[in-house]
């Protein structure tokens, strides 16, 4: 393979013909580009002539199972990735447009050890990448994509005859099938369907009619251009939206898709946005019913509900707090065995006899559609309501440059850790422990808390706070730790804050 040069730069004879890949793309647990700015088409062929090459190295089975979303250079951005997979030997099995987790099912369904997945998830328009894994239902985490970088970086990869491709008709329908089974709503339920213009808009409102949920559609025509909003459900321009249809309709909530469908986020019925972790302690209390004893994994950017809540411990509920990743969380999940795992930013994993551990938006809207059955006489804004008090930021995000934030990172840690070790307070309260597995959460005696961590996706830091006590405790534990955070002058301006 050629090995990808420094010097090939948009608009150029070089452009077309030679690799260009800037490092930085090879994320913690998947590769993600601006297109064409930082990777061109050869490049993406360099890709995944590297990742076939991979699976040869590692004795994986060479099958694959490829699919894109539905952005208007994805497709082009697949072709050229099928292209290098087959360069290495490797046989693609081509499922077309799909949800991630359409892909992640493609494995099972197919039996196939290996998924590459063309997609930004929910990066705007002008990104594109990679999410891929070689054993399912997990996807290449930190020491993968470390192996992978290394052998498209240093031109290792590496041409074999045998590679072949092949279009895989009827992935959607069994998909789709599989979701719902033989399950039909008992109740009434009227739902607002918030896709964003995005891939989910090919599979969200049948999934819901299938069911037997009333509809109410919140842009669900596919358009790559996306003229409302970028969709990712954990923004709140998303939220607020979704909060305006279901005031405007009177559904009794309204679930939204991102634009791979690997995340789902909630609103109630009186219009309140329920942010993904306190959705996953309401399911958690539910899952924790049926199979008493469970565990649930946790990112740390969650609340500390699931190691608090009453009602989870009444029902004998273990937590366990883990980096923030859909990668990292997979893995957790499956190497303990866990029912399921939750992250802030809308990725549930639920694993068997629910799901099969892999995150899946259209599973999420399942679940909560069956958990609303066996509850007919609540409403979501109920089951909100029954949760203890909090007080939580949104996820704010200031710019921290990728060649940058994990070495600032590191220093903030080591800032944090010292003041902990120095007996200092913060928001006005001894604290109790900084827990160091991704990033620094500073949890405080009363068991509120704020945490720092680098982004794994783009060019930020990540902060989240919250308190168990007040928005004013919570808002001084912002304060704290922005201070220190400030106390590094790369650190630029947030994308939102409280």
């Amino acid at each position: 393979m050629t090995k990808p040069s420094p010097t090939v730069t948009p608009n150029t004879w070089e452009f077309l013909r030679d690799p260009m890949i800037t490092p930085t793309g090879f994320r913690e647990y998947d590769a993600r580009w601006k297109y064409p700015e930082e990777i061109n088409l050869p490049g993406i062929t360099a890709l995944g002539l590297g990742l076939g090459t991979q699976m040869i190295t590692r004795g994986i089975d060479p099958v694959i199972a490829v699919a894109n979303d539905y952005r208007d250079y994805s497709l082009s951005i697949k072709n050229a990735l099928m292209l290098g997979l087959m360069q290495a030997g490797i046989t693609v099995k081509d499922i077309g447009p799909a949800l991630s987790p359409m892909a992640y099912f493609a494995q099972f369904h197919l039996d196939v050890p290996a998924v590459a997945m063309v997609t930004a998830s929910h990066n705007p328009n002008g990104w594109t990448g990679v999410k891929m894994g070689f054993e399912r239902p997990l996807t290449h985490g930190p020491d993968e994509m470390d192996e992978l970088r290394a052998i498209v970086l240093e031109g290792r990869g590496q041409a074999r005859p045998g590679g072949a491709y092949e279009f895989v008709h009827g992935v959607r329908e069994a998909y789709l099938d599989d979701l719902v089974g033989d399950f039909k709503m008992s109740r009434k339920l009227k739902v607002v369907c918030a896709t964003g213009n995005g891939t989910a808009a090919a599979f969200a409102p049948e999934l819901f009619r299938r069911m037997g949920v009333e509809v109410v559609p919140s842009h669900n025509e596919l358009d790559y251009t996306f003229p409302h909003y970028n969709p990712n459900p954990e923004a709140m321009e998303m939220l607020h939206d979704m909060s305006a249809s279901v005031r405007a309709s009177g559904a009794d909530f309204a679930l939204g898709f991102d634009g791979d469908g690997d995340r789902c986020g909630v609103v109630d019925d009186e219009g309140a946005e329920i942010f993904a972790d306190k959705v996953g302690v309401i399911m958690a209390r539910d899952f924790a019913k049926l199979y008493p004893g469970s565990t649930f994994v946790a990112d740390v950017k969650s609340t500390g509900l699931f190691a608090s809540d009453p009602e989870l411990l009444a029902h004998g509920a273990k937590a366990d707090y883990w980096k923030t990743g859909h990668s990292h969380m997979k893995r957790r999940v499956k190497e303990l065995g866990a029912l399921a795992g939750f992250e802030k930013s809308g990725h549930y994993f639920l694993a068997e006899p629910v799901g099969r551990g892999y995150d899946c938006g259209m599973r999420v809207a399942v679940e909560i559609c069956k958990l609303m059955d066996r509850n007919p006489d609540k409403s979501m804004s109920d089951l909100r309501r029954a949760l203890p008090v909090t007080y939580a930021t949104p996820t704010m995000s200031p710019h921290c440059a990728d060649t940058e934030k994990y070495q600032v990172l590191e220093r903030l840690v080591a800032k944090l850790v010292a003041q902990f070790e120095a007996g200092q307070p913060l928001a006005g309260r001894t604290i109790a422990q900084v827990v160091t597995v991704n990033g620094a959460r500073v949890i405080l005696d009363n068991g509120s808390w704020g945490l720092v961590r680098a982004s794994s996706n783009t060019p930020n830091l990540v902060v989240v706070c919250e308190s168990s006590e007040s928005e004013a405790e919570m808002r001084a534990i912002f304060k704290d730790i922005d201070a220190v955070i400030r106390t590094e002058p790369s650190v630029g301006e947030y994308d939102q804050t409280i």
